[in-house]
């Protein structure tokens, strides 16, 4: 009866807590005919959602960036312009330019792409299933525009234990005392 008891409220609490996780609030508002989402993070911070028709997105990122943004590609292992970058700055999103990740999250994964232990905030980030490849992966999307960023795996180091391993296509990296240029 205690076991059963036990089970139930556990049950309810992590579905509680899922449901306030996902609960970066998602609102939709019209304006002018568009739909926007916005997402309001637990810590009252909002996002709001850019979308794009294709075409758009085709024109503004490269061959390689939308088909890994746009159509969850994968850039071949050791060649991004990032595998190796050793400086200090911030990792932003190459299509929308929210930042996800600092440089002292990363580390050599000797994978040959960009590895991080853990985003400058959770939820700059979004994580889904991904079935492709007769496995199951956790994919990393960007929560403001959804570009796909690359997979996280548990194999990292202390103190997440966790594994971003990104495309450098997916990024912009903004050295520390620098703006972007544009």
């Amino acid at each position: 009866m205690r076991a059963t008891f036990l089970v139930i409220t556990l049950s309810v609490f992590f579905t509680a807590c899922n449901t306030a996780q996902k609960s970066s609030q998602i609102a939709s508002t019209e304006k002018e005919g568009v739909e926007n989402r916005v997402f309001v993070s637990l810590d009252g911070d909002t996002l709001i959602r850019v979308e794009k028709p294709e075409e758009e997105w085709k024109q503004q990122l490269s061959e390689l960036e939308y088909k890994v943004l746009r159509k969850a590609g994968t850039e071949r292992a050791f060649t991004g312009e990032y595998w190796n970058n050793k400086k200090a700055g911030t990792y932003i999103c190459r299509a929308c330019e929210l930042p996800l990740f600092e440089s002292k999250t990363k580390y050599r994964s000797g994978t040959g792409w960009p590895s991080f232990f853990q985003p400058l905030r959770a939820d700059h980030v979004q994580e889904e299933s991904d079935y492709t490849l007769g496995m199951v992966r956790t994919e990393v999307l960007c929560a403001r525009c959804g570009g796909h960023l690359g997979h996280v795996f548990d194999d990292g180091p202390r103190p997440t234990g966790l594994r971003y391993c990104l495309n450098s296509a997916s990024l912009t990296f903004v050295e520390e005392g620098k703006k972007e240029e544009k």
